[in-house]
């Protein structure tokens, strides 16, 4: 499973959301979606999944604000 799909899977799931998938810039904090007990639950969600360790003291809302964003940040870790 690719990075893209894998975060999309987990924002829908967190978010209750399927629109998500196909609103990639809309900013999750801002909208709602997202607040810190979900964020937590997605980094959680992101070690677990894909192995990617991000502490939330690390943790920059403008960084992780749209699932482009967050989809392009776990792909720079990754390859880290």
């Amino acid at each position: 499973m690719d990075v893209k799909t894998t975060v999309l899977d987990i924002l829908v799931d967190l978010t209750g959301d399927d629109d998500v998938k196909n609103n990639l810039d809309t900013s999750l904090f801002d909208s709602g979606l997202l607040d810190s007990m979900a964020t937590v639950q997605l980094l959680l969600e992101l070690q677990q999944q894909l192995g990617i360790d991000v502490p939330v003291s690390e943790f920059d809302r403008k960084e992780w604000e749209t699932p482009n964003k967050i989809i392009a940040k776990v792909e720079n870790l990754k390859n880290d």
